[in-house]
């Protein structure tokens, strides 16, 4: 099972004085020898944390997968298709959302979805969708055309007790119709220390996609030991 981990809120803090520092080119770098197997960077278009230029810098120095999470629209789908990274997770986007509050609404943009997907792909780009564990969800994901999908663990991940046990059957049976269709399968969203091991004991499931716990533990421990960590629990 790889390990995406997610340097936006290193660019926060950096946006926070509209400075250079800390650098999320070098919170990426620090990732990956800490045991990082992916960098995954989400390009808003209200620019509210990743820069432009951190994505091209990144391309530049990032061996290992770079995932680029962006809405799909037609400036995003443009600058994917000139940096290239090595896969695009289509997510929707709200200018006042703190962070990233669900799935993709596929009944909603089910054809913009579809085209933008068809577009990136054919650049042989492969695009995964950022949806919620719905078993609906899932099956339309395949229809459209996606090779991989990611499922929204948030609720899970807020979630305690019995409720939180229903959220998790729920990612589970999402995960399982995915492999079971064909699809390669992720998570993550509000993934932290305590909650991942459940999570990550799915089988057949691809990788999980974490920042905002592995940024905050790097406070205390410095990042590339958050990673090991975390890499730790997953493995476990």
């Amino acid at each position: 099972m790889i390990l995406g981990v997610n340097v936006d809120h290193v660019a926060t803090v950096r946006q926070a004085r509209g400075g250079i520092e800390p650098d999320p080119v070098d919170a990426a770098m620090e990732a990956i020898e800490g045991g990082a197997d992916g960098i995954t960077v989400h390009l808003r278009e209200d620019r509210r944390h990743i820069q432009d230029r951190d994505l091209e810098v990144l391309r530049e120095k990032v061996s290992i997968e770079l995932n680029l999470e962006m809405a799909a629209t037609r400036e995003m789908i443009g600058i994917a298709l000139r940096v290239r990274p090595d896969m695009v997770t289509l997510v929707p986007e709200k200018r006042k959302e703190l962070t990233t509050e669900g799935g993709l609404d596929l009944k909603k943009s089910e054809q913009k979805i579809k085209r933008a997907i068809e577009r990136i792909q054919a650049e042989g780009i492969p695009v995964s969708l950022f949806i919620n564990p719905s078993i609906r969800d899932v099956v339309v994901s395949k229809r459209l055309g996606a090779q991989m999908v990611e499922i929204h663990t948030g609720r899970y991940a807020d979630a305690k007790g019995r409720r939180q046990d229903a959220e998790f059957e729920r990612v589970r049976r999402a995960i399982e119709k995915g492999l079971e269709i064909g699809l390669l399968v992720n998570a993550g969203h509000g993934l932290n220390y305590s909650n991942v091991q459940r999570i990550a004991s799915i089988s057949g499931l691809r990788g999980l996609y974490i920042g905002h716990s592995i940024i905050s533990r790097s406070i205390f421990v410095g990042i590339k030991e958050a990673v090991r960590e975390m890499k730790e629990l997953i493995k476990a």
